[in-house]
């Protein structure tokens, strides 16, 4: 298996022929049903392949859960590097490279908001309008359901931001869950496939820069609510470069960005609350509950930034 957990999971396959090809199904333990649908992901990335945005190539797709036990799709293999943590971004990566991954990173994340919907035939992929009011709505249903305790920063900025909504402009792909560690990376640095478009949808594209500038910690920048370290490396650039160069290369005005970085942060304390939730009810293995903390932490984390960026702390 390459990847697992409370993502789909991702396994490394071979054929008859030695080629080595790469398989998507659902996590045993399911979370959204709707992120783990196998044959709307196989969609998304079967028509992004006509795009500029660099995605394997699907080969096929298989609904039939007697077959694998679950719907599943094989697309290529891609060689390249998923960097997860400091030291393999140091071991991979030059510290020019690294700058390089920095930028690539950017500049595909905005070619991603400019893919024409009505070429690649995703048009129809979902709801084009209200995108941070649908994903408010969304994750604070989550929320309601797998919360561990109450936590009332969480609530307060819910309030705000349903009272205070941006204006969306025209919808793009929206990636979701948009980081480093979701992309892979050659040797130069380039962003050579992104990966996990399981929460792929249509809507405001600034959420999908400010999730990033949220997993994002650059190597002098001030800790994130999100504490992997991969981009606290020599040579990552820091945040307000990544969001200026995005900023640059999309030709879009960020406008105030600090409410779409509010809502990532309280998106991101949604998200790991229920990754938390899930852990403690043992769907996804036994932990101890001192390696669990991280979790917590982060949460608590993420909602305090939230609440001080909206000026409610």
């Amino acid at each position: 298996m390459i990847a697992g957990g409370h993502s789909n999971l991702t396994f490394l396959v071979t054929d008859a022929n030695g080629r080595r090809l790469v398989l998507r199904r659902p996590p045993l333990a399911h979370g959204l049903a709707s992120a783990h649908d196998m044959a709307r992901e196989h969609r998304i990335i079967t028509a992004l392949h006509r795009s500029a945005v660099p995605v394997p190539m699907t080969l096929g797709l298989c609904e039939d859960s007697d077959i694998n036990g679950a719907p599943f799709y094989v697309m290529d293999y891609v060689a390249g590097h998923v960097l997860r943590d400091v030291a393999s971004a140091e071991q991979l990566l030059t510290e020019q490279s690294r700058a390089r991954a920095s930028e690539s990173l950017a500049d595909t994340l905005a070619a991603i908001h400019h893919v024409d919907l009505d070429a690649v035939g995703l048009s129809d992929l979902g709801r084009h309008e209200d995108y941070v009011a649908r994903q408010l709505r969304r994750w604070y249903g989550q929320w309601e359901q797998q919360r561990t305790r109450d936590l009332d920063l969480i609530d307060n900025v819910h309030h705000e931001l349903v009272a205070n909504l941006p204006e969306q402009g025209p919808a793009t792909i929206v990636h979701g869950d948009y980081r480093l560690d979701n992309t892979m990376v050659d040797d130069d640095g380039n962003v050579c496939a992104v990966l996990d478009w399981e929460i792929c949808t249509l809507g405001d594209p600034l959420a999908d820069i400010a999730m990033l500038a949220v997993y994002w910690t650059g190597p002098t920048d001030e800790q994130s609510a999100w504490e992997s370290g991969a981009t606290t490396a020599t040579g990552f650039w820091n945040r307000h470069q990544l969001i200026e160069r995005y900023a640059a290369t999309s030709n879009r005005d960020l406008g105030d960005f600090d409410v779409y970085l509010a809502f990532a942060n309280w998106k991101l304390a949604c998200i790991l609350e229920g990754v938390y939730a899930r852990y403690l009810g043992g769907a996804l293995g036994e932990r101890d509950t001192a390696e669990l903390e991280p979790f917590k932490r982060q949460v608590d984390a993420a909602a305090t930034a939230a609440a001080t960026l909206l000026n409610l702390i």
